[in-house]
């Protein structure tokens, strides 16, 4: 459920960030073409972490889940820390939120927290 979640946000983002991109800034800032390129970027990273963490859910790869889930974990960690350094505390919250989500699914999917190495040695641990 988590990565079903989680991938319709990231999917969501990227295609606001493909249709409307001043969606992601301030009214006060204003829209030229490197925010166009680096909403392309946004975009293109977010919809192939969606497509990918709902590929991996669908033929139940654990070990490549596991490993899209912490990545997607720490995106989001990383977007909170740039989000605070830039003053847009409002998204913090819920950013921070969607990565502790997803390092919790990662806990549950490999049976270890992400902190432990058995996490990233056992690809998976449920066969």
């Amino acid at each position: 459920m988590i990565v079903v979640i989680g991938a319709v946000l990231m999917a969501m983002g990227g295609l606001i960030a493909l249709a409307n991109p001043a969606m992601l800034v301030s009214p006060h800032d204003s829209m030229n073409g490197a925010v166009r390129i680096y909403a392309g970027y946004l975009a293109s990273r977010n919809l192939t972490l969606a497509v990918f963490l709902l590929l991996a859910l669908g033929l139940r790869a654990r070990g490549m889940l596991n490993t899209l889930v912490l990545l997607t974990a720490w995106i989001q960690i990383l977007d909170a820390g740039v989000d605070s350094w830039e003053g847009r505390w409002v998204v913090v919250p819920g950013v921070l939120l969607l990565g502790v989500v997803f390092f919790a699914a990662s806990a549950r999917l490999s049976a270890y927290p992400f902190w432990r190495a058995d996490a990233w040695r056992q690809g998976d641990t449920h066969r």
